[in-house]
């Protein structure tokens, strides 16, 4: 039988127990956006529940209503479709013809207009998906800065594009174009900062969109249709609330998707290429599941080392597809490691979203509590154990983080990308070990690598290089800084994330050519002082 959690703050939780700031007010939203223009829905709706329990009417302690949300069918994601077909118009449309000082104006305009909504932003990321307020703040904050540094580099990008090229008597004007319709689906555990790293890129690229929130994460996305509206041309953004099956599916299938945009698992990404009918033509940049390893060496400062692995594996409860999902031991250090590791764990505050210092919060999935607790149980039946005092405990929305040791390919937790509150620890005597599971993997994303001696070091970062996209040298996977490349290899990516390469994911280099001779030279000296093409420009903006 499970051990019960016990925290005295969620056991008899009263609306007015809450601080004010982080109260919050149900919010039932009824609109969304297509060919620039706010349409109301009056179909059924969707009602948004936090897995945060308050005492209702009748004293009760049940899932938190935050309000409610469109459930779309096929038809209006059809019309959506349209309208981004018809904002782009086979390449001739006003956004993707449009100069790019121009875009990226807009895309200012928008940003300046989204900070205006941080605190109501905020304060959903708590409720909807039990993020903290400290990490709620960060993804809101860091994503602001993803826009404006996207902007600063298509400026560079615009730069370096600002010219003639001569090659075998062929001038070359070389510039980046937009793709066509881009249909942009993101993840729960980062609903605004992943997603705007697919959309943003997407849309100044000009490229014409249509996005669906996440599940979970919905809410937070309304304030900001109105902010869209304002700053974008009609259907350069569409945004549908719903169900996958009903808007994504049925779009794709038309075949009129260009580029794909997807942040989430593999077998979502699978399933909906599978049904655009010409697959040739249809560009995908994804961002999929991993099971990022960490393999400690013997002369590891363990010290240091439990420290980055903490929150390598529990930050936001081991939500995040860059988590530490699996850590490698040397056999030599690993009763030391076990024994630092799991009291580490058992000290880590669980509480609501707003208290101060706490590092895990409820799960905003409600059947996940019930799916760690078998992946615990199942580990346990095949020789693993429960390394920490509170490993595996209950409440009714959260499993407190158990260690496993020693963690098998038999079990379940071996195999699957747990991603929640759940650490597998592997033995190894051969660092081959861990080199060879990682190379059978179906992911590869990055790895993390705790260790001192360069001899062992530096030949081992020549192989990992080659099984994953980063190696994180004594410190825990993360995405961030942007502005450095965020893929995998396998199953954990396609195209490249950061501020610069996703520009280049949602675009593709054209270029106009001209035989050098008198005849097209006067043309295109013409042309550059005419300012009648936005192509065909050696204007840049500073």
């Amino acid at each position: 039988m499970s051990k019960a959690l016990t925290y005295p703050s969620t056991a008899n939780l009263n609306l007015n127990d809450i601080p004010e700031a982080y109260r919050p007010q149900v919010t039932n939203f009824n609109q969304y956006l297509i060919d620039g223009e706010l349409k109301t829905w009056n179909g059924n709706m969707a009602e948004v529940y936090s897995t945060i329990r308050t005492e209702n009417e009748k004293g009760e302690m049940t899932p938190t209503l935050l309000g409610s949300v469109p459930d779309m069918e096929s038809e209006p994601a059809l019309q959506a479709l349209e309208s981004a077909k018809k904002a782009f118009d086979r390449g001739k449309g006003q956004w993707p013809t449009m100069r790019v000082r121009e875009r990226l104006n807009c895309l200012e305009r928008f940003a300046d207009k989204m900070k205006n909504h941080r605190e109501e932003i905020v304060k959903l990321l708590m409720w909807e998906i039990g993020k903290s307020l400290n990490d709620s703040q960060k993804e809101f904050d860091r994503t602001v800065d993803y826009i404006y540094d996207t902007v600063e580099a298509y400026k560079k990008l615009d730069q370096k594009s600002a010219k003639f090229e001569k090659e075998g008597g062929i001038h070359a004007h070389i510039r980046r174009s937009p793709l066509g319709v881009v249909l942009c689906l993101g993840p729960y555990n980062y609903p605004l900062n992943e997603t705007f790293c697919l959309l943003i890129p997407a849309i100044v690229m000009g490229n014409s969109a249509v996005f669906k929130p996440a599940k979970h994460g919905v809410l937070l996305i309304t304030p900001l249709l109105k902010a869209f509206q304002e700053c974008f041309p009609p259907g350069v953004v569409n945004i549908l609330f719903g169900r996958g099956r009903k808007i994504a599916q049925p779009i794709m299938k038309t075949g009129h998707v260009d580029v794909l945009a997807l942040i989430g698992h593999s077998s979502s990404a699978v399933a909906l290429q599978d049904e655009h009918p010409n697959k040739n033509r249809l560009r995908l940049v994804l961002g999929l599941e991993a099971k990022n390893p960490g393999v400690v060496l013997p002369d590891a400062d363990l010290d240091h080392t439990v420290k980055e692995c903490i929150s390598g594996t529990l930050s936001y409860n081991g939500q995040r597809c860059t988590a530490l999902k699996v850590l490698y031991v040397h056999e030599s250090i690993i009763d030391e490691f076990n024994k630092k590791f799991s009291e580490a764990v058992d000290h880590l505050n669980y509480g609501l979203p707003w208290e101060k210092d706490v590092f895990l919060t409820p799960l905003p999935e409600p059947n996940k509590p019930q799916y760690i607790k078998d992946l615990i149980e199942d580990a346990v039946s095949k020789g693993a154990k429960v390394m920490n005092k509170k490993g595996g405990e209950m409440t009714y929305n959260y499993t407190y983080p158990a260690v496993m040791y020693p963690v098998n390919d038999d079990m379940n937790l071996y195999h699957e990308e747990q991603f929640g509150p759940v650490v597998p620890i592997i033995p190894y005597k051969d660092i081959n070990e861990p080199l060879d599971a990682m190379a059978a993997s179906d992911y590869g994303q990055q790895v993390s690598l705790f260790g001192r001696d360069v001899r062992k070091i530096g030949p081992l970062i020549d192989i990992l290089a080659n099984l994953v996209c980063r190696v994180n040298l004594n410190s825990a996977c993360q995405r961030g800084p942007d502005v450095y490349p965020f893929t995998g290899r396998k199953n954990s990516a396609v195209s490249t994330l950061s501020v610069f390469d996703a520009l280049r994911s949602f675009s593709i280099r054209s270029f106009v050519a001209s035989k050098d001779n008198p005849y097209n030279n006067e043309i295109l000296e013409s042309l550059l002082n005419s300012n009648e093409s936005n192509f065909v420009s050696s204007d840049y903006i500073l």
